[in-house]
């Protein structure tokens, strides 16, 4: 496993992204918008943050998030080469599974999620290159 992202919630990303860029000489490399959220990602030497903005009048993990919590760190993704073979590792260590099976996540790379309550109190995304 590598670290792959930080994803952060926002409700405007493009600030954000101006911030970062400036501030920390992030360049956008990629923004898309799919699955109810436009996304922003700023690279990095060692992975990327992606920046996750609700698309206004839409349902979902983020919005309910900064609903509840605010802007701020929403998950921290590791990649990984076999996203099937880590599911089975985590499962085997006791992590229960959001996504039992990998979706389509940004960039076309396949994703699951692990829940938090068995992880630390961290959701972990794992991604697979």
């Amino acid at each position: 496993m590598r670290f792959d992202h930080a994803g952060i919630a926002t409700a405007d990303a493009d600030p954000l992204a101006e911030l970062f860029a400036d501030a920390f000489g992030t360049p956008v490399v990629h923004e898309e918008t799919f699955d109810g959220l436009h996304v922003t990602f700023l690279e990095l030497d060692n992975g990327y943050f992606e920046l996750l903005e609700p698309v206004p009048d839409t349902d979902g993990a983020i919005p309910k998030y900064l609903d509840s919590n605010g802007p701020g760190i929403h998950h921290v993704a590791l990649e990984t080469d076999d996203i099937e073979a880590a599911l089975e590792t985590v499962t085997d260590c006791g992590i229960e599974l959001i996504d039992e099976k990998p979706r389509p996540g940004a960039w076309g790379h396949d994703v699951a999620f692990l829940h938090p309550r068995t992880t630390g109190g961290v959701l972990v995304e794992l991604v697979e290159h």
